[in-house]
């Protein structure tokens, strides 16, 4: 139970060191994250059902080789593009947004340092430079979030064309 406590007050000392921008990219992170994991969750559980409910509706067509029959088949993948990319734009401008909120963290971390040296007249420079460490530590973590939901992203992103070209290639008009 110590680390736990430990691990709780670096966080908290950590959340103090970026201000109130940096809990607004935590949140965003917590966001991003969350719809990357049940995209994830998704391709691994619920997309193996979807898949076989839209190919069984397709095998179960006798027909499959008229302009009604290709018009169905357009529809039946347009539909299951639609549940394998839901959340992908969100996700896309989620990742955008952390390196902006880390610049936000910036812009008033540097508001800090430069209201300190109005008021102390430069001088001060421990007071400044806790206004540094406010105005670098928001970048840093808007940087870090956003290469981290690069990477997940760029896989969710890989998987769901995958599966995309997987059902097209599925969804025969040979029979």
């Amino acid at each position: 139970m110590y680390w736990l406590d430990s691990a709780y007050e670096a966080i908290s000392r950590f959340m103090e060191m970026g201000g109130d921008v940096l809990w607004l990219i935590a949140g965003l992170l917590f966001v991003m994250w969350t719809l990357i994991f049940e995209r994830v969750w998704y391709f691994k559980v619920g997309w193996k059902k979807d898949a076989g409910v839209v190919i069984a509706t397709w095998e179960s067509r006798s027909e499959r080789k008229s302009w009604a029959a290709a018009q169905i088949r357009e529809k039946l993948i347009s539909e299951a593009r639609m549940q394998i990319n839901q959340y992908m734009p969100v996700i896309k401008t989620l990742v955008a947004l952390c390196p902006r909120l880390g610049l936000l963290g910036t812009v008033t971390g540097m508001i800090e340092v430069f209201n300190i040296m109005a008021v102390t007249g430069g001088g001060d420079a421990k007071s400044m430079a806790g206004g540094v460490s406010r105005a670098t530590v928001p970048t840093m973590a808007g940087m870090v979030a956003a290469l981290s939901g690069v990477f997940a992203n760029t896989y969710v992103t890989r998987v769901a064309q995958r599966e995309g070209k997987f059902l097209e290639e599925n969804l025969t008009t040979d029979h």
